[in-house]
C-alpha cells in the first residue's frame, strides 16, 4: 500500500506541475531521480526475499545509471534533459510491475520483464536523441 501510494502521489505530482505550469529545472532533475530510487528500493527488497531475480533489476539499474549519467553530462553543458513520454511509460508500467510483486499476483514477473524491454528501448532512445552529449 504505501508503494503504491507513492508511486501515485509522484504521478500526480508531476500532472500537475505540467497542468499548472509549475515545473522547475529541479524538478525535471529530481523527479526522475526519486522514481528510481523508489522503484529499485522496492526492487532490490524483492530480490532480498527471493521473489525476483536479479538479472532484470540489474538491467534496470545499470539503465538508469547510465541515463543519470548522460543528464549530468547534459547538465554541465547547460541542457536538462527531462523525462520523455516512453520514460513515463516505462516508469508506469514498471511501478504496476513492482506493485503485482509485492502483491504476489500472477503473471507480476512477466510483466517486470516487459518493463525490462521498455527500459531498455527508453535508454536506447534517451542516447540516440542526445548523442551530440556522447561525441565531446
Amino acid at each position: 500500500m504505501i508503494f503504491a501510494a507513492v508511486a501515485a502521489s509522484d504521478a500526480v505530482d508531476g500532472y500537475l506541475a505540467r497542468r499548472l505550469k509549475q515545473e522547475t529545472v529541479i524538478g525535471k532533475f529530481m523527479d526522475p531521480l526519486a522514481d528510481k530510487i523508489l522503484v529499485i528500493s522496492a526492487l532490490l527488497c524483492l530480490v532480498e526475499i527471493r521473489w525476483v531475480s536479479a538479472v532484470p533489476v540489474i538491467i534496470i539499474i545499470v539503465r538508469d545509471l547510465a541515463v543519470i549519467g548522460l543528464r549530468l553530462a547534459a547538465s554541465s553543458s547547460g541542457k536538462i534533459i527531462a523525462a520523455d513520454m516512453l520514460g513515463k511509460y516505462k516508469t508506469a508500467l514498471l511501478d504496476v510491475a513492482v506493485a503485482m510483486l509485492i502483491l504476489n499476483l500472477p503473471y507480476g514477473n512477466l510483466v517486470l520483464w516487459i518493463s525490462v524491454i521498455l527500459t531498455v528501448v527508453s535508454g536506447v532512445e534517451y542516447f540516440a536523441k542526445n548523442k551530440e552529449l556522447l561525441r565531446g
